[in-house]
């Protein structure tokens, strides 16, 4: 028997200038509903019951620089989206409002950054 407690993530929260405009993109980019939604924090929940995304407010957000480098604030942490269909998840990322990073590592992944310049991937989970 473990001495551990239970443990369970049940988010990530990513930070920006405006809670509500970034947790819209990701609304719109993977079509979770809030289920939370103040002006200073947001909750999505994710539709299978899994982890779900949390944004908050801080007006001393500074964007990340992608790929990282010395003198400019360097990425915590990125988000790992699987899709089926590598082009399409792109184009619908890009409509939403992210941008194509210019910086791609890996053939089967695309790096995008969401509207406050949080990367994430886009990945096809079989190559």
């Amino acid at each position: 028997m473990s001495d551990r407690p239970r443990l369970k993530l049940t988010g990530v929260v990513l930070d920006s200038t405006d809670a509500r405009e970034l947790a819209g993109f990701y609304r719109r980019l993977l079509g979770w509903e809030a289920v939370e939604d103040e002006p200073e924090w947001v909750v999505l929940a994710a539709p299978d019951g899994g982890a779900g995304l949390s944004f908050q407010t801080d007006e001393d957000y500074v964007r990340p620089a992608w790929p990282g480098d010395r003198g400019h604030q360097r990425m915590m942490a990125h988000l790992d989206i699987a899709v089926d269909d590598l082009d399409a998840a792109v184009a619908h990322a890009l409509t939403q409002g992210a941008v194509l990073a210019d910086y791609q590592p890996q053939d089967h992944v695309r790096v995008c950054l969401d509207p406050a310049g949080h990367p994430f991937c886009l990945y096809l989970p079989n190559s």
